[in-house]
């Protein structure tokens, strides 16, 4: 396969704290021989584990940017005892324009994996993880929130795995990080994500979905940023005490978790976030907008558990993911 084309400004085995840049070549109207720069910071301190933290692989998803761009900015080699890997912007043309993808190429950078280093832009991003990062890593901790369509109960996530053992270090790394939910989450498209192409290596994977609605609040920061300093002191980079508060363990067994809209009109939710439901309760209704006199559509829960993640606009389109609930562990 041919070299990857983008070029770090950084040196990965240097100690000390380094802020360089992924350098992409890309040209366009605006400037022929131009490329995208890519934000990153390497700290490192001796011999140790490595965590790649990774944030916007989506880019309309802003807890995980906002908690490691203050990481990058305060972190101390001295204070390490191994090596942190910091991409506050993974697929960062869509972060630039506030896209859940790519605008150049309509990427979606947790679709393409394991990339191309001749294809597209956003594919070109994912095979340099692929290839370069994800192997230097032992812990890899990538930021996601709702964006602009979804919101969510704040959590941590894992994923079932065949190998057990490497299941087990992403629950412990899961349960370290603390989150107000702790999930056990079920893909539905598991294929071609980042998740899967780290999990595929026998890295410790885990990610978030901190809210959402395409902003931030203080709340799901906090959380980003505790959890951050958790994984480190788990990973034993850092030095401390973890920072624990409840966490609620929730499973989605199958995907009688999930509904998704057959209609289109306004959504009408009949459960708050983190509402106990049952089977059969009615979940929505979906009002059509064309005409006045027509009964709504109503959409019901699966299974028993709690409203765990919601359509986040109030309009709703035929195909849209509307809800999903997860069982209590």
């Amino acid at each position: 396969m041919m070299d990857s084309p983008i070029t770090p400004t950084v040196d990965f085995e240097k100690d000390g704290v380094q802020h360089g840049f992924l350098k992409l070549p890309h040209s366009h109207d605006d400037s022929a021989w131009g490329s995208i720069m890519i934000p990153i910071t390497v700290a490192k301190n001796g011999e140790g584990p490595t965590v790649l933290f990774t944030g916007a692989n989506h880019g309309d998803e802003y807890e995980g940017p906002i908690a490691l761009y203050d990481l990058a900015h305060r972190i101390k080699a001295e204070e390490l005892s191994g090596r942190v890997i910091i991409v506050p912007g993974m697929n960062y043309p869509a972060f630039l324009s506030g896209h859940r993808t790519s605008p150049i190429d309509g990427g979606n950078m947790n679709r393409v994996f394991p990339g191309n280093p001749g294809g597209t832009l956003t594919e070109k991003i994912a095979d340099y993880f692929y290839r370069t990062l994800l192997p230097l890593a032992d812990y890899v901790v990538d930021f996601h929130s709702g964006g602009k369509t979804l919101d969510f109960l704040p959590f941590c996530c894992a994923h079932v795995l065949e190998d057990k053992e490497q299941q087990a270090r992403c629950i412990a790394a899961m349960k370290a990080f603390n989150a107000p939910h702790s999930v056990m989450l079920l893909e539905l498209e598991a294929a071609s994500m980042y998740d899967t192409a780290a999990e595929s290596m026998g890295k410790v994977f885990i990610g978030t979905e901190l809210a959402g609605g395409g902003s931030a609040s203080a709340s799901t920061i906090a959380i980003a940023k505790k959890g951050i300093r958790n994984i480190l002191r788990h990973a034993n980079i850092t030095q401390g005490e973890l920072e624990v508060d409840e966490s609620i363990s929730l499973d989605m067994p199958n995907e009688n978790c999930f509904v998704f809209s057959e209609s289109e009109g306004l959504l009408e939710l009949c459960f708050n976030l983190g509402a106990e439901v049952k089977a059969g309760d009615l979940l929505a209704l979906v009002h059509d907008i064309k005409r006045t006199g027509v009964a709504p559509t109503q959409y019901h829960a699966g299974v028993d558990g709690i409203f765990t993640g919601r359509h986040f606009p109030g309009y709703i389109r035929m195909g849209d993911f509307l809800g999903v609930i997860a069982v209590p562990i």
